[in-house]
């Protein structure tokens, strides 16, 4: 297990990885450039989206405790449908601004709010607590997983930040998995283990899905990075059951492997069942806030 960064220290990884975003978006020479982690979306969409996500959630914090999401009042300023009412450099410019004010009234809505204030979130079904401090916690993890979707659409990929990507995997099982329901097959355990000396087990049964503390045998066990481990979690790298790095191919996109602990390799790889730890393992909506 691993230790949530202090309040202040998740606000500036929230800055870091929303400027890491930008940063790749301003290289772009195409902002219509296709994400292949999210295809429907491309550049420019990808970077409205984290602007209007920060937004929402500014205006969810400075609301207080609240049983309904808060209404976020439209932008100030608004790009044009056509792409060629606008230059690109212009358009390019306006959106990276809309962005960073949006990333900028986040944090001094949380940072005035401080960890502790409630406040509405979706996941009321999981036990990740409904405050402002999980809010922050969580958009550490949004920035960072769409800065890797802008990585990987303009070539410039990096590893999630280890810290980020550490507390990011418990993180991402308290609220993805934690607002999943039951598992609807036979129960399992399935362990997580990170190059870098960390390591998780997950249980799965008919109550959800939960991290356990201790050494347990799991039904099966996923090794990489944190950082991979954590896009694997997103969907964003795929598992695959041991294979090593092929040569040549960049570490930041080496899939984790998932192997077997039981007497019977086969059995929990069988047909279908190594699509639903997969399935499992692997809930982060696509693009969500």
């Amino acid at each position: 297990m691993t230790e949530t960064p202090a309040f202040e220290d998740l606000l500036a990884l929230i800055q870091d990885r929303s400027a890491a975003l930008r940063s790749s978006v301003a290289d772009s020479a195409d902002l219509d450039v296709r994400v292949p982690s999210c295809p429907d979306w491309s550049l420019r969409d990808l970077v409205e989206h984290i602007t209007e996500v920060h937004r929402f959630w500014a205006a969810a914090v400075a609301a207080g405790p609240s049983e309904k999401p808060p209404t976020v009042a439209p932008a100030d300023a608004t790009l044009p449908a056509d792409p060629l009412a606008r230059p690109a450099a212009a358009t390019r410019e306006l959106i990276a601004a809309r962005s960073a004010a949006a990333t900028r009234e986040l944090i001094a809505a949380l940072r005035a709010a401080g960890p502790a204030l409630g406040c509405w979130t979706w996941w009321g079904d999981s036990d990740v607590p409904k405050t402002s401090g999980a809010v922050a916690r969580h958009q550490v993890q949004e920035a960072a997983v769409h800065a890797f979707d802008a990585q990987l659409a303009t070539g410039t990929l990096q590893p999630v930040p280890t810290v980020v990507a550490l507390d990011g995997i418990a993180e991402f099982v308290g609220v993805s998995h934690g607002t999943a329901g039951p598992w609807p097959h036979e129960p399992t355990r399935i362990g997580l283990h990170a190059t870098e000396g960390k390591s998780w087990l997950i249980d799965l049964t008919e109550s959800g899905s939960h991290l356990i503390d201790g050494r347990h045998e799991a039904d099966a066990d996923v090794h990489g990075s944190a950082s991979n481990l954590l896009l694997a979690l997103h969907r964003r790298l795929p598992l695959e059951r041991g294979r090593p790095r092929r040569p040549g191919e960049p570490p930041e996109l080496a899939r984790p492997v998932l192997t077997s602990q039981t007497s019977q390799p086969e059995k929990p790889l069988r047909d279908g069942v190594r699509s639903k730890y997969v399935t499992r393992l692997g809930l982060g909506a696509v693009c969500h806030g």
